[in-house]
């Protein structure tokens, strides 16, 4: 998570942010885990930010794909990347 550079940390966090982003989708880019998603949140954002973003992100189906998946079963096509992001 250390050997990350600054505009990758800014991704990382964009991604959290987004609703329809996965955690496994920031894993498959930037190899962190959703615990190193949240330590790396908890670091970079005040403490009011952070509390507001863990309360959108907990229990929340589309940050999760197999909760997603299950509730869903396979109806939605899944996206992650946005159209103006490189690679």
């Amino acid at each position: 998570m250390n050997d990350l550079t600054r505009a990758e940390k800014d991704r990382v966090i964009q991604m959290a942010w987004e609703d329809r982003t996965s955690f496994e989708a920031i894993r498959t880019q930037f190899s962190l885990s959703p615990g190193e998603v949240i330590k790396l949140m908890r670091r970079e954002m005040t403490a009011s930010s952070f509390k507001m973003w863990r309360k959108r992100t907990t229990g929340r189906t589309t940050k999760h794909d197999q909760r997603f998946e299950a509730e869903h079963q396979g109806s939605v096509v899944r996206r992650f990347r946005c159209s103006s992001q490189r690679g």
